[in-house]
This record gives structure tokens, C-alpha cells and sequence, in this order.
């Protein structure tokens, strides 16, 4: 029986820098039988070098779109935007099983094709139902970060007309909270205080990075509100996120509820609040519980403001793969976490974990209006 191929794509998405294998995964992946092909990336944190070193076989970015039908093509984003049909067996996020915008393009490519989307955000232990693997602490991380550096910056910068600058990878998380500590510095100095955050989802993973990293800055425990299900049953708007100047969702959105907050709720008098980090980034999500806002934002423009609100402004960071902030070390944690999957690709069909992934597509490719299938 061959051996079964991986094929690593390149990612597009612009900044994304992760890497859904590690030279290290790749080593053991090729040490149990597998092929792996690996895509040349001008964007990737890991060198090409460090993949031919693992015993990978590297061939030209974007190829995997001519790699024969039973490669199995791992990548982290989402693909192009593109129509033709999907052929191959797909290891991705996708972001289209919650109604997103657009997802029956996005979607119907593979069914139209007679490919499938194993979703690596729906990836579950069928015993507890919990992902395998996610990049949910890295992400809330990153983001408290952007959202400490972004109430500096508005203090440093006030009035509110020049938004937060593009920012960029960094090389390790002692970097980043270097940044955030001097820029934090910055802003107390100007307002007398450190900031005052609430974090919602703090008691899940996104949640903990989160916390995590103010922590790290220097924000004493005092100063962070550590929000759950608890706090949140009796349904939002909550006033104690207009009295913080930071709020941080961390929430995995998977129903309808109540608002947390709503333009209205912010129009209250003495609202502190001026910046908002969706780590969750359900921006077309019909659900999402903080409609202030309706584009994502991107590392090279972070905030977008909402509009309607002075005194302070208030702007909303919703940037969908915040952990690439710390590419090498969100790689590395989530790539391990994921390796005793990727192990079992060679039987995907047979395995409960990747079987689950499979019923939930077929299960989502059957929602689909008929146009959409059309080729």
C-alpha cells in the first residue's frame, strides 16, 4: 500500500505566518510512513531549509491545486477566494459553518468538486466533545496585548484621529510583552492609573491567554475582571463593560444571546470604555452578541472606531488570526497538540476524532440551496 501524502500549503492570507506543521511534526510524521510535501512560502516563520532538514520534499507555492486527488492538503486559513472546484481531502479552518458571510460559496466548492473539508475548528474528542487542538490562548493573548497597546495609544494620541498603526509579528512572546510593558508605561503616565479590563471567557482557554498576558504586563489581579458563564447568565448589556476601559471577548459563540453590549448601552454617561477586542471575531455572525461593529480588522489596520461615540472614542480590534502575532511558538503549541491526529490521516475515515469532522461537513454541505451546488 503507498504511503500517504500531506501536502502543506502556503498560506495567503496577508500576515498570517503560522504553520499547521512544524519542521518537528514533519519529522515525526515522516518517521511513521507519511510523504510530506512541503509548499516554498515567502511568508512562513519556519524556513524552507528547516522542512528539507526534516525530511520534507519541498515543491512550488500554490501547486497544491495540481497535486493528484488523494493528497491530503493541510493548511491553517482559508483558501483563496476562488470558485473552481475542490477535489482534494482538506485539513483547514474554513469559517463556514456558523452562517458567516458568504459561506455557501465557500462551502459548496467542495461537495461541487467532489472534495471535503475536515475542519480543524470542529476537531473534537467524541468522549468529552473538547477541540483536540486550538490556537484559543495564543489568540487571547495576542489580543490583550493589541488591546493594552491601543488604550496607550489612545492616551498618547487623543482625540481619536489617528488610529492605532499596522503592527507586526513578533519574534517571541518576551518581545511582545517588552512592547506592551513600555507602551503601557506610556499610558499611565498620562492617566494616573493602570486600566481597568474585563475579560468574558475567562475561564476557557482564549479566556486564560488573555488574562495572561495582563497579568504579565504588569496589571495587578485587582485590576482584571475574570468573567464566565456565571457572570453572564442573567443576559447583557452589562454595565460593568461600559465601567472598564478595556473589554475582551473571549467567548466560542455557538447559539444566539443576549448582547454583552450594543451602541445604545455604550451611550450611557461616564462610560470608560474605550477599546473592545473581539478575540472571538464573529464579525458576520447574525449571533454575534457586540453589534458595535461590522468589518475585521487587520494587522496592518487594526481598530476600526464606532461610530457615534466621543468622549472617550471607542474603537473594536476583530482581527480573525490574532495568534499570529507569535507565529513560531502558536505553531509549535497547537502543531503538537494536532500531531496524534495527523498520525491517524492515513485511516481518517476509521478514526472517531476525523470521522466527526466528516459527518459535521456532510452534515453542513446538506444545508446548502441547490444554486450554490451548481457548477
Amino acid at each position: 500500500m503507498a504511503p500517504t501524502t500531506l501536502h502543506l500549503r502556503s498560506e495567503d492570507k496577508p500576515l498570517e505566518h503560522r504553520s499547521a506543521l512544524t519542521p518537528t511534526t514533519t519529522k515525526a510524521l515522516i518517521e511513521a510512513g507519511y510523504v510530506v510535501n512541503v509548499e516554498k512560502s515567502p511568508v512562513r516563520i519556519f524556513d524552507d531549509e528547516e522542512f528539507t532538514a526534516a525530511g520534507a520534499t519541498l515543491v512550488p507555492t500554490g501547486s497544491w491545486r495540481d497535486a493528484p486527488k488523494e493528497h491530503i492538503i493541510v493548511g491553517l486559513k482559508e483558501l483563496p477566494e476562488e470558485t473552481f472546484p475542490l477535489k482534494h481531502v482538506h485539513v483547514q479552518f474554513a469559517h463556514c459553518y456558523k452562517q458567516q458571510g458568504g459561506w455557501e460559496a465557500v462551502l459548496a466548492r467542495f461537495p461541487r468538486g467532489g472534495g471535503t473539508l475536515l475542519d480543524l475548528e470542529f476537531l473534537q474528542d467524541p468522549a468529552t466533545g473538547r477541540r483536540v487542538a486550538a490556537f484559543g490562548y495564543q489568540a487571547g493573548f495576542s489580543g490583550s496585548a493589541l488591546a493594552l497597546k491601543n488604550w496607550a495609544w489612545q492616551l498618547t494620541h487623543p482625540g481619536g484621529g489617528e488610529p492605532l498603526p499596522g503592527v507586526e509579528s513578533y519574534p517571541n512572546e518576551d518581545a511582545l510583552i517588552a512592547d506592551v510593558k513600555r507602551d503601557l508605561a506610556a499610558g499611565r503616565d498620562l492617566a494616573g492609573r493602570l486600566p481597568r479590563v474585563i475579560v468574558i471567557g475567562a475561564l476557557g482557554r482564549c479566556g486564560r491567554g488573555a488574562v495572561d498576558l495582563c497579568l504579565k504586563a504588569g496589571l495587578p489581579t485587582e485590576q482584571i475582571l475574570k468573567w464566565d458563564m456565571a457572570e453572564t447568565a442573567k443576559g447583557g448589556p452589562f454595565k460593568e463593560i461600559a465601567e472598564s476601559d478595556i473589554f475582551v471577548n473571549c467567548i466560542y459563540l455557538s447559539s444566539k444571546i443576549p448582547h454583552f453590549v450594543n451602541v445604545d448601552s455604550l451611550k450611557t454617561p461616564g462610560r470608560q470604555l474605550s477599546v473592545v477586542c473581539d478575540v472571538s471575531a464573529d464579525t458576520t455572525n447574525p449571533n454575534n452578541p457586540i453589534p458595535i461593529y461590522k468589518i475585521a480588522t487587520t494587522f496592518s489596520k487594526p481598530t476600526v472606531p464606532v461610530e457615534g461615540l466621543e468622549n472617550p472614542p471607542l474603537s473594536v480590534i476583530s482581527i480573525d488570526h490574532l495568534p499570529s502575532l507569535l507565529p513560531r511558538e502558536s505553531s509549535e503549541s497547537f502543531s503538537n497538540d494536532l500531531l496524534p491526529y495527523l498520525l491517524k490521516l492515513n485511516d481518517w475515515q476509521n478514526d472517531p476524532v476525523w470521522a466527526g469532522a466528516y459527518k459535521l461537513f456532510q452534515e453542513k454541505v446538506a444545508t446548502l440551496p441547490k444554486e450554490a451546488l451548481e457548477n
